[in-house]
């Protein structure tokens, strides 16, 4: 499940320039800004309007579609992969300070594990209609320089978009997601993996600390994704190097270090290899 998986990613942290801003009629053009994969600090509720597009979050994929709402709450690491057809969305987002002065987990209580299992649910209707004035409505106000929101409104606002979020999750019907063995055996072996890839690039390891042979371990993953643990490993450790390659202005010797490789030439060799070009190539390239 989702909410099993460690997050503890060294991911560049994104916050919000302000408060408060939402956006309307976003396209693929500003989506582009998240291809490397980012950790977020503030909260963030999202309406697709049109189109439909790829995304990671939380490290599961995910396709989005015309009447989804998407909650992103403070830890979720998140990337936007592609575009399937022409994609417009609406958002509003609360920086990590102001999302901070509201007790999340009292006020998501009921439904914090729902939002993050399932970050994505389908609105249709006069609820589809509100959601997307209401972000034209906040849209409209946080971009115009002329108005001075007091920060009480914002506290309030903030408040009341949570509680109907949480309203949203309470009155629809809720099914865990089924997980047979083999998809079990892959999201606690992720969960491994996000707490040890600085360190551990072993399948040996992960069988062990799984109970499991390496042959089973094996096959359990190639039949759950069809790759190998060690394709699973490099993913993880290839997006956070592209991550701090595009996102810091880390050395390529410095991510060498913090991804626990021991020297750069050896990472340099590794990224390459899936990859298909150096880390400093990669960091000059333009996406």
């Amino acid at each position: 499940m989702a909410s099993k998986i460690n997050l503890d990613f060294d991911f560049p942290q994104v916050d919000l320039p302000s408060n408060v801003l939402a956006w309307h009629n976003i396209t693929e053009d500003l989506l582009n800004l998240y291809k490397q994969a980012c950790k977020l600090k503030a909260g963030i509720f999202a309406l697709c309007l049109k189109g439909s597009m790829k995304v990671t979050i939380n490290l599961i994929d995910y396709t989005v579609k015309e009447g989804d709402f998407i909650t992103l709450l403070p830890g979720t690491i998140i990337q936007f992969k592609e575009a399937i057809s022409p994609v417009k969305m609406s958002f509003i987002g609360f920086s990590a300070n102001t999302i901070s002065q509201v007790n999340l987990m009292e006020i998501a209580a009921t439904s914090y594990h729902k939002m993050v299992e399932k970050p994505i649910i389908h609105v249709e209707g006069h609820l589809l209609k509100h959601l997307e004035d209401f972000l034209t409505l906040w849209s409209n106000v946080s971009n115009d320089e002329k108005m001075q929101i007091h920060p009480s409104i914002i506290h309030h606002s903030m408040c009341a978009i949570l509680i109907g979020v949480v309203n949203m999750y309470d009155t629809r019907p809720y099914e865990p997601i089924a997980r047979n063995r083999q998809e079990e055996i892959y999201r606690d072996l992720l969960h491994l993996i996000t707490q040890n890839y600085t360190k551990q690039r072993t399948a040996q390891f992960y069988a062990k600390k799984l109970d499991l042979t390496p042959q089973h371990l094996s096959t359990t993953v190639r039949q759950v994704t069809g790759g190998t643990v060690l394709d699973l490993i490099a993913s993880v450790v290839i997006m956070d190097a592209k991550a701090k390659l595009k996102s810091t202005n880390m050395s390529v010797q410095e991510i060498a270090y913090a991804l626990n490789f021991p020297t750069a030439s050896f990472f340099g060799k590794y990224f390459k290899r899936h990859v298909g070009m150096s880390p400093l190539t990669y960091k000059q390239k333009n996406d």
